[in-house]
């Protein structure tokens, strides 16, 4: 008898140690979801409980006052449902400071109990007292797990949940057997076999229920990994949306730049097609008149081909500015953007009487996206512009400094004006923000925002009356960032 009573202790304590096991090393191979403490602690102090009271049946001689060993396996069954019981309450709510004391403070007053009722009290005494609290504890499980199915449904913690009804009837049945019991049992031959049947009966059921648990966290894990692959799509999506509203700013920033020159710069291709139209003019009545000295016939030609040039110039230079470059880093002349900048700016710098002030290191080259920082230059030039034009001073400076720092380049522009409104100055890079009354806001922002996936940094400082200034600092090598 009381060697198969050790068997199926021994056993149960397998199954358990099993379960925990293939859990434990389930969880590891991910980190979406980890199992709750409270149940694989529960799980190991079980195992822990079952071996020690499998063992202790083995040896046992007097049921009345066994050895300490039964307190100490009883004990661990007591933490183990007791932290079964925290486990239930923690898919609910945290678990409190105050609610781990109080458990603390039960498990000692328990060991006491217990040991005491095993040096003065008899085999039903214990046992019935274990069944009350058992059937206590799975009570409260079944409260907890049922507020937790109304919020989120689960048939894992359905499963749970019955497996908690049927420990609950089988505790309840081993007190009732007890106390209908007419003899004192003080052999392990006198224990009824139908009390033993509830016994192994409850914790089978128990080791049910460890293994809902796993499911339900197994469940959990699946669950998860459907979201995560959901917001990966969304997150995938967002992205791509987030790129075509940056390609489609950028190509809106570029018709709000260049349509602010536009007027000037038809004005200034119309002075070299003008000069061209003259010139042939003037060489076609000479053919006519037959009388076309050959130096006067080259000085005609040459001066066709300046203006010729001088529009082919300023056309390439527009384009540039709408060229749908792929997003490549090449290495880039700081000193040739500037002036190409500055050719596209020019009929306007000329229009506001701006003198132009350009102090430039030798050998400024950068590998980066020429296309996009052209643009930034080009947005950065003309605020500048419009900073003067409503600016009263009669001396009206641009300045444009660039130089190496270290691994860096830095470039600064700036400009005699006012200087910006202190209460605008904390919003100068946002988007949609903008102290222009025909601006879209989008410019600065845009400056921003290519400045940072290369890797570099943009800022400025401004004084009133006195201007302000924009600077731009970008690694050698941009590192290019989405």
């Amino acid at each position: 008898m009381k060697a198969l009573i050790s068997i199926y202790f021994f056993i149960l304590a397998i199954i358990q140690m099993g379960l925990f096991l293939g859990i434990y090393h389930y969880y590891r191979s991910q980190s979406l979801l980890k199992p709750s403490l409270y149940w694989m602690f529960s799980i190991i102090v079980s195992v822990a409980g079952l071996l020690t009271f499998g063992a202790g049946a083995i040896t046992l001689q007097n049921m009345v006052n066994p050895e300490f060993n039964f307190t100490v396996a009883n004990s661990l069954f007591y933490v183990a449902a007791l932290l079964q019981v925290l486990f239930c309450q923690s898919l609910n709510r945290g678990v409190s400071k105050q609610t781990k004391i109080y458990a603390l403070a039960s498990v000692l007053i328990f060991i006491l109990t217990f040991e005491y009722m095993r040096l003065h009290g008899t085999f039903e005494i214990r046992t019935a007292v274990m069944a009350t609290i058992a059937s206590i504890f799975y009570c409260w499980q079944i409260y907890e797990l049922a507020i937790k199915r109304k919020t989120s449904p689960s048939k894992q913690l359905l499963y749970m949940q019955c497996a908690s009804f049927a420990e609950m009837f089988f505790a309840i049945g081993r007190f009732l057997i007890l106390v209908t019991s007419a003899v004192a049992i003080t052999r392990v031959e006198q224990i009824p076999q139908i009390l033993i049947l509830f016994t192994i009966s409850q914790l089978v059921m128990n080791t049910l229920s460890y293994i809902a648990i796993g499911s339900y966290w197994a469940e959990q894990v699946v669950v998860a990994n459907i979201n995560v692959i959901a917001e990966n799509e969304t997150t995938k999506k967002l992205l791509q949306e987030r790129d075509l509203l940056i390609a489609s700013l950028l190509k809106a920033n570029k018709t709000a730049s260049t349509g602010a020159l536009s007027a000037s710069i038809a004005h200034e291709l119309n002075q070299p097609l003008g000069a061209s139209n003259l010139n042939i003019q003037f060489l076609q009545k000479k053919l006519t008149e037959g009388s076309v000295d050959p130096e006067l016939q080259k000085e005609i030609l040459d001066s066709l081909l300046s203006d010729n040039q001088r529009a082919a110039n300023i056309i390439r230079s527009l384009r540039s500015v709408f060229s749908d470059e792929k997003i490549l880093t090449s290495k880039v002349d700081v000193a040739d953007l500037i002036d190409l900048v500055l050719t596209i700016a020019s009929p306007e710098i000329a229009k506001q009487n701006i003198q132009m002030v350009l102090k430039l290191e030798k050998d400024l080259f950068i590998t980066a996206n020429k296309s996009e920082l052209q643009q930034v230059l080009l947005n950065l030039l003309i605020n500048a512009i419009d900073a003067l034009k409503s600016s009263d001073k009669a001396d009206k400076t641009i300045t444009i400094l660039g130089k190496n720092i270290g691994s860096e380049i830095q470039i600064s522009i700036t400009d005699s004006g006012l200087g910006i409104d202190q209460d605008v100055q904390t919003h100068m890079f946002e988007l949609l923000s903008t102290t222009k009354s025909s601006g879209m806001g989008i410019g600065l922002w845009l400056c921003k925002h290519i400045i940072s996936r290369h890797g570099g940094s943009i800022w400025f400082e401004s004084f009133a009356r006195k201007g302000a200034t924009f600077f731009v600092r970008l690694p050698l090598v941009a590192v290019y960032s989405t």
